[in-house]
């Protein structure tokens, strides 16, 4: 006759071994959904708390009325700039004030604005296509200052208003054929004290002569900044050009803007 294998008693309060893990485990999962469950119900008790109370008011401001100026009709001192003075620009005033002053003793032949035709009609070769070139890129104003000095130096300042940048960059642009013999000859340099980008003289390689005229030589400034793009013509009448004082020009035309 078989016997039936018995295990031999644990004392009374003792766990064996193989338990022990597991009955640890359930304590500390009890333990962590009590927490969570703790919180949560914090956090809805809090917002229903919340929920339920009137909302606090502000403090009263220090000045309860802020005095506001009263509308007016207008009248003959009412203008663009009085209208739109929050969004007002010095380049959306008179475009002539922001053009360099010409140097005492120089004779002034020209100074105020130039309608597109008449520039592109005085420019351009083909004064039609020069003419569209200009509307297509939104030119807006032109400004004009022109003198000379001891009937030697003739120097033509413009100021070119377009629409906007992508405008003005266009006619930035649209100056490769200074590179050409007839022109400047050369590629031009960086004007000095200008981001590179933005502002370009060129000089020419050679003095222009033909019979029974004096050799002429001429430099040229073209820089932009904003919508406005600045173009200095500088020439003179014995075939000689000295390149710091055209920078100089340039500089200060610069700076007005």
């Amino acid at each position: 006759m078989e016997h039936e294998q018995t295990l031999p008693e644990q004392p009374e309060g003792e766990e064996t071994a193989a338990r022990r893990p597991r009955a640890g485990r359930r304590t500390v999962v009890l333990i962590a959904g009590a927490v969570v469950l703790g919180a949560l119900a914090g956090t809805v008790t809090g917002y229903a708390i919340q929920y339920d109370r009137e909302p606090t008011p502000l403090p009263p401001l220090a000045q309860q009325k802020i005095d506001q100026p009263k509308p007016q009709a207008p009248n003959e001192s009412t203008s663009t700039r009085t209208i739109n003075a929050g969004r007002w620009h010095k380049t959306d005033d008179d475009l002539t004030k922001l053009l360099i002053e010409s140097p005492a003793g120089a004779k002034v032949a020209f100074s105020g604005y130039e309608s597109p035709d008449e520039f592109s009609a005085d420019y351009y070769k083909k004064p039609n296509q020069g003419l569209g070139f200009l509307l297509r890129n939104g030119i807006r104003r032109i400004a004009a200052r022109r003198w000379s000095e001891d009937d030697r130096n003739y120097i033509s300042v413009q100021l070119f208003q377009f629409a906007d940048r992508s405008g003005a960059d266009a006619y930035q642009d649209d100056k490769s054929y200074l590179e050409d013999k007839e022109y400047a000859g050369n590629a031009g340099k960086d004007l000095q004290g200008v981001p590179a980008a933005y502002g370009h003289v060129w000089i020419d390689s050679e003095t222009h002569e033909e019979p029974g005229y004096h050799p002429t030589r001429s430099a040229r400034v073209i820089a932009r900044r904003g919508d406005i793009v600045m173009e200095i013509e500088y020439t003179n009448n014995r075939g000689t050009i000295d390149e710091g004082t055209v920078v100089e020009l340039a500089k200060r035309q610069w700076e007005r803007l």
